[in-house]
């Protein structure tokens, strides 16, 4: 069974730093592009970063460029968030998810394979 586990959300004071981690189990990561997604109270769902299979391109939304960082760990079939200078807007559950090489674009209707979410609340 194909499956994604989100970890390590939870409350930060604006300005803190959380890393979310994606665990694989039933595939292997490696093969596969990566996505991080959020999706806010009243809001549609939207791409964070995503990062390719094979170049390790990424691509990260204007709204997180400078603070996020996303890496795949492909030894340990991990993917992780590292978000820094948390602001009250970043506050959403977190979703990550894979899809095949060969959509690069990083929206949501490109990924197939999804975790359950993870909610990430930045509030002091």
């Amino acid at each position: 069974q194909l499956q994604l586990v989100e970890s390590g959300g939870g409350l930060v004071q604006p300005g803190g730093s959380l890393r979310l981690s994606c665990a694989a189990s039933g595939f292997t990561l490696q093969y596969y592009r990566i996505g991080w997604f959020r999706q806010a109270p009243g809001k549609e769902r939207e791409g964070v970063s995503c990062i390719s299979s094979s170049d390790g391109s990424t691509y990260y939304a204007d709204s997180v460029k400078g603070r996020f960082t996303i890496v795949r760990d492909n030894a340990k079939n991990l993917a992780y968030l590292q978000m820094n200078s948390l602001k009250p807007e970043d506050t959403a559950v977190y979703y990550c998810a894979a899809t095949t090489p060969l959509l690069r674009l990083c929206v949501p209707g490109n990924y197939n394979y999804w975790g359950q979410g993870t909610q990430v609340t930045v509030s002091s």
